[in-house]
């Protein structure tokens, strides 16, 4: 085989040839097989600048890989150094060489116009520096200018740049977390602590006591004890018949309704199951602790409050009662039950769970003191009260079906010492009562026909206003007829002249009209007014009645004989209490009251409003009508004997009057009658005033009202040491006058 030329073959362009693209026009050393010869083993053309000449090394010195420039040629002419891709320069991408100043032109591996792109070599146009070659070459043909021109080479970011904002970034973000945990730190630290703050919380209730109710010594007619109450978590109690059965004779409850409160089921219209009820309250602290000591699943004590009543139904009718929730319901307790409730502290703290359920040192904790309730000081005296209650109920079970009332009040505060009513209860048990009504206070609610009580209301007005005086007397006829109706004296004089305190002591319904005539209808309904007649009293007692009056344009012909009698009018006891005792205070009414004072919590003592005062007779016709009044209880001779006989005091002058009326309920009147009796003692200087009504379907209340006044008058005047009086002094009063 003849020997391979060392210069490369060149067509008439200068062209290489073998170019696999020998037809097309190409820019000087582009190209061909013959440019892969143009490299050197070492894998570098050969550059000659400066006028150098450069030799190409013999072929015995190239690569011993013979695909080297194959390989070359199809990577588009781009090699790196020691295997390693360099960046070509703007000459060899522009395909543009210069030539040696003084010898043959170098000759440089050019890009051709339309070069071989390889995968991932999208934008990648730089090639690697040409090799040198061993030998000169021909000087390249003059540059042309590229088919298009090529993309700019994208420019690279600043690095530097590009870390500082980084760096800038990262540190505004670890500053904006180092505020904000220092603002929840800080600011908002509560408003967090706050809303978790509830599930770590136990709420206990700090009871008020409730204010006692106290007598006019301070001894107690109702205060509040320490109890327990018992309650279940019917979702948590196995086994209710055991536990029911464990209970009752600890509660005094039946097995069975624990058993029916220990039943499971939900709260009123919702999923949520019960778990709390109340299986007994106002339960003794050492009865609660023995039922602790069972040891019983869902069932658990707390502190209480239980209304203690020491003298069971001393005043029960006064007093009245309250709810297991300590509010009251009837009575005074009803009455003054925003003095008498306290409000409820309550302490707040944080606990721990499950076997921790107990305060955490340190933790959020928050007491709100309770406010004890003040107590209310009566007018009332215990003892008084207790012997009170005792005659009334003595003298009325001797009438069958019998209600009664009793006022005592003192002269002249018009403070109200005892006021009993019978039937009564036990305020410690107040739904063990025959009827609802045994709860009532009879001396507020009891509205009656005051009957012949009401006369010495007719005389003192006749008094006042000049129409008799204590010396006046005047035939009295056996009967009188007004509007058809025939009104009749229960001792006939058969029209002989009778003196006032004869009509007193006789209950003349005859006389006692002659005089309202004189009087007239205008002024007598004046002075029942002014007596308190008509209106509620104010004592203090809830529900108290105000009965009625016949005005006088309503009067019918027969009212101009029922009205002076006390028919035709509405009074409870307590009212016509209140009258007499105006006429026992020197004709000044003073309005009756139950209530001296209100002590506070602290201590402090606030006194009752002062009670409204009104004239009503002057101090001398008050006297008057009194000895008038005095021949109730005196007058027993060859004329006849006075109606309170039965009233008088031994050792004391008493004035007073006896009555028979009507009951009336709901404005219906009532089968039988009621007997009254109210008296003054001593009558020369009144200190006490003492009311006593009762009624019975079967009659008989008059025999017994003023055997009982009798008794409480004597009492009250021995319990308060009065000395009796001058019996000798008392007046002689003649009932007949000649």
């Amino acid at each position: 085989m003849p020997p391979r030329s060392e210069d490369p073959r060149r067509d008439a362009t200068g062209s290489r040839r073998g170019s696999s693209r020998g037809s097309e026009p190409r820019e000087p050393g582009l190209g061909g097989i013959s440019d892969a010869r143009a490299y050197t083993p070492r894998g570098r053309t050969v550059r000659e600048g400066g006028g150098a000449e450069q030799r190409r090394t013999p072929r015995s010195n190239r690569s011993g890989d013979p695909f080297r420039p194959a390989l070359q040629v199809l990577d588009g002419g781009r090699a790196g150094r020691a295997g390693t891709r360099e960046p070509a320069t703007d000459g060899a991408r522009s395909g543009r060489r210069s030539t040696a100043a003084g010898g043959r032109a170098a000759v440089v591996r050019t890009v051709s116009s339309r070069p071989v792109h390889e995968p991932f070599d999208d934008d990648d146009e730089d090639a690697p520096p040409p090799r040198r070659r061993s030998q000169p070459r021909r000087p390249a043909a003059p540059p042309r200018r590229p088919v298009r021109k090529p993309r700019r080479p994208p420019r690279l970011g600043d690095p530097r740049r590009r870390l500082r904002l980084g760096t800038v970034l990262a540190l505004a973000l670890f500053a904006s977390i180092g505020v904000r945990l220092v603002y929840l730190q800080t600011a908002d630290t509560p408003a967090y602590a706050d809303r978790g703050l509830p599930d770590r919380l136990a709420v206990v209730e700090l009871p008020a006591p409730r204010g006692a109710i106290l007598d006019r010594d301070g001894e107690p007619l109702a205060h509040s004890v320490e109890a327990r109450y018992v309650f279940a978590d019917p979702t948590r109690v196995t086994d209710r018949a055991a536990t029911a059965r464990a209970l009752s004779p600890l509660l005094g409850v039946p097995a069975s309704d624990l058993a029916e409160k220990m039943r499971k089921r939900n709260l009123p219209g919702t999923d949520t199951p019960l778990q709390f009820v109340y299986l007994a309250r106002g339960v003794e602290i050492g009865t609660a602790k023995k039922i602790m000591a069972l040891d019983l699943a869902g069932i658990n004590v707390h502190r209480d409050e239980r209304r203690e009543v020491p003298g069971g139904d001393l005043a029960a009718n006064l007093i009245g009662f309250v709810s297991q929730d300590m509010n009251g319901l009837e009575g005074l307790e009803a009455k003054y039950d925003d003095v008498l409730r306290g409000q409820a502290g309550k302490r707040t703290y944080e606990v721990g769970l499950g076997d921790l359920a107990a305060p955490i040192p340190g933790g959020y904790s928050r007491t709100t003191q309770p406010q004890p309730g003040s107590s209310l000081k009566l007018t009332v005296d215990r003892d008084l009260q207790f012997m009170t209650q005792r005659i009334l109920a003595k003298q009325t079970a001797k009438v069958k079906g019998s209600i009664g009332a009793a006022v005592i009040i003192e002269v002249p505060s018009g403070e109200v010492l005892a006021q009993a009513s019978q039937p009564t209860y036990d305020a410690a048990n107040p739904t063990k009562v025959g009827s609802p009504s045994d709860r009532d206070d009879a001396a507020t609610t009891f509205v009656v026909d005051p009957g012949s009580i009401h006369k010495a209301i007719t005389f003192g007005a006749a008094l006042q206003e000049g129409v008799i005086t204590p010396d006046t007397a005047f035939p009295v006829a056996n009967t009188a007829v007004r509007g058809g109706v025939t009104f009749r004296d229960t001792q006939p004089v058969d029209g002989r002249t009778m003196s006032i305190p004869g009509m007193l002591a006789f209950s003349s319904n005859v006389g006692t009209i002659e005089v309202a005539e004189k009087l007239g209808k205008d002024r007598l309904f004046d002075y029942q007014k002014r007596f308190g007649l008509g209106q509620v009293t104010g004592e203090g007692m809830p529900g108290e009645a105000a009965g009625r009056l016949l005005p006088p344009d309503q009067w019918s012909g027969s009212a101009y004989g029922s009205v002076p009698i006390g028919h035709s009018v509405d009074a409870t006891p307590l009212q016509m209490a209140a009258a007499y005792a105006a006429i026992a205070n020197n004709g000044t009414y003073v309005q009756p009251h139950l209530v001296k004072e209100t002590i506070g919590a602290d201590g402090e003592r606030s006194p009752a409003a002062a009670p409204a005062t009104r004239s009503v007779l002057s101090p001398d016709n008050a006297a008057a009508l009194r000895r008038m009044m005095e021949a109730v209880t005196t007058v027993d001779g060859p004329d006849g004997q006075a109606t309170g006989l039965a009233a008088a005091v031994p050792g004391y002058r008493v004035a007073g009057k006896t009555g028979t009326g009507l009951r009336y309920d709901g404005g219906k009147q009532q089968p039988g009658e009621v007997g009254s009796f109210i008296g003054m003692a001593p009558a020369e200087n009144p200190r006490y005033v003492v009311a006593v009504f009762v009624w019975s379907p079967d009659g008989g209340g008059g025999a017994v009202a003023a055997p009982a006044f009798r008794e409480m008058m004597g009492f009250t005047l021995r319990h308060y040491r009065v000395p009796p009086s001058l019996t000798n002094k008392s007046p002689k009063f003649e009932v007949f006058p000649r």
